[in-house]
């Protein structure tokens, strides 16, 4: 579980979050929401230490993390998996080394036992053989894949995806989402979706929190988010469906 209270992050005088509380639940897919702006790339750099919050608190299972050491700290994030925006594969690397990265830096197994879970890790992802390809070999959804199995590799806790439908057609959507659905709760980890992607929010949206202009401004369910008065999120959800389906159209 991981919990934010009162998270407050100014970048000079603009004032991007304003007090942002909120507790993520393992088993669940819990997604932070919002228009361009709205705070939410801030709060999972906020979460993860990218960014330090000028106040409030970040606990991950009851630990204090913005008051941890530098030692402390990468201790948790050995328990961390993140999925980035643009997949952020090494070019260089083929994708068995790409998966092997984390466990290259963060524990002594031998070759053979890294090789073993990157298998694993692939064959998670159905991308069985494609261990000596190049980033440059893979379609968009297999980058988005082989980004997952790299998370994953290290049985993370925790599981951040930042955007992990941006550039993908519907159809690849759709499985990337289902994908990361299945790996929490069959791992039951902790995952946090940063998105703005009304299809992923409708379809594996457990816990949703929706922030505007820097503020939550609701929380609940996908199955709650039809039921809502609240104008700036039926804004927001009737924007993103139209956007998606101008999209999809062109």
């Amino acid at each position: 579980m991981i919990e934010v209270q009162d998270i407050h992050m100014s970048f000079g005088d603009n004032k991007v979050l304003k007090g942002i509380s909120g507790t993520f639940k393992p088993g669940l897919t819990n997604l932070i929401i919002g228009g361009s702006g709205s705070g939410k790339t801030t709060l999972l750099k906020c979460m993860i230490g990218l960014h330090k919050p000028d106040s409030g608190r970040v606990s991950y299972d009851g630990r204090d993390f913005l008051n941890m050491n530098f030692e402390e700290r990468i201790e948790i994030r050995k328990e961390i998996g993140m999925l980035f925006q643009g997949s952020a594969l090494f070019d260089s690397m083929t994708v068995e080394e790409n998966i092997m990265f984390p466990l290259n830096m963060f524990t002594d197994q031998s070759n053979s036992e890294k090789r073993e879970r990157a298998n694993f890790c692939l064959e998670r992802v159905d991308l069985v053989g494609k261990n000596k390809l190049y980033p440059a070999e893979l379609s968009g959804g297999m980058k988005k894949r082989v980004g997952i199995a790299r998370a994953i590799a290290m049985n993370p806790k925790y599981l951040f995806c930042d955007e992990p439908n941006s550039g993908l057609d519907p159809r690849t959507s759709i499985v990337i989402d289902e994908l990361i659905k299945e790996i929490t709760e069959e791992y039951n980890t902790t995952t946090i979706v940063v998105t703005h992607d009304m299809n992923s929010v409708m379809g594996i949206g457990d816990y949703i929190i929706f922030l505007y202009e820097g503020k939550k401004f609701w929380e609940g369910s996908n199955k709650d988010i039809s039921k809502t008065d609240i104008k700036e999120l039926n804004d927001f959800v009737f924007a993103s469906r139209f956007m998606k389906a101008a999209k999809d159209k062109f």
